[in-house]
């Protein structure tokens, strides 16, 4: 006689794995809308919750509390390159190619953003990302160590002004833009900022 046949747990469609993603970036999404449209502190557990169509305990039992909550949903990896493996001329280029790659294609970086201008706390949490992913970035290539912070700060200002104008404000001119031609544009522009001699 065979035995009774085990459930399978793996991340087969509809298993509690999936489920639980499922639910956590609906929660995510719904959390990203709600920071941005109401702020840090006007923004409820209950009305993302509804926003996300869940009860409002699975969303303390995902993250804990609305501070916990805050941070899952304004946290994201730029997965900048490394830019000393490529020739110092390359640098600016290639970071203005790898925002392009990234923000296209992942929609949930413009609400990341939309957080980050909308409130204080978003704002901090985007200060912490400058510090901790672009300046080490800066590092890598600037001809004066006094001078890092700086560089990294205006490569940081054309980047997110293109990602506010582009993705967020959907300025014409800018959307108009074909990767290719924003590439060329601003490449330039973040070497230059990079490695050229402090004015």
């Amino acid at each position: 006689m065979t035995g009774t046949p085990s459930r399978n747990t793996g991340p087969a469609n509809g298993s509690p794995t999936r489920r639980s993603d499922a639910s956590r970036s609906a929660i995510l999404a719904a959390a990203r809308e709600r920071f941005a449209t109401d702020g840090y502190e006007r923004a409820t557990i209950r009305a993302i919750a509804k926003d996300a169509r869940i009860d409002p305990s699975m969303v303390m039992r995902y993250f804990g509390s609305k501070d916990g909550l805050f941070a899952a949903a304004v946290a994201f990896d730029l997965r900048l390159p490394d830019v000393s493996q490529v020739p110092p001329a390359e640098a600016g280029r290639t970071l203005v190619a790898h925002f392009l790659t990234v923000w296209e294609t992942n929609e949930e970086l413009t609400a990341v953003l939309r957080v980050g201008i909308t409130n204080k706390a978003g704002a901090e949490r985007l200060q912490g990302i400058f510090r901790e992913q672009v300046v080490p970035v800066a590092q890598r290539v600037c001809p004066d160590p006094e001078q890092v912070q700086t560089r990294a700060g205006l490569c940081a200002a054309q980047l997110l002004g293109l990602a506010l104008t582009r993705y967020v404000l959907r300025l014409p001119p800018v959307t108009a833009l074909a990767p290719e031609e924003v590439l060329a544009w601003l490449g330039p522009t973040l070497q230059r900022y990079l490695t050229a001699p402090s004015p």
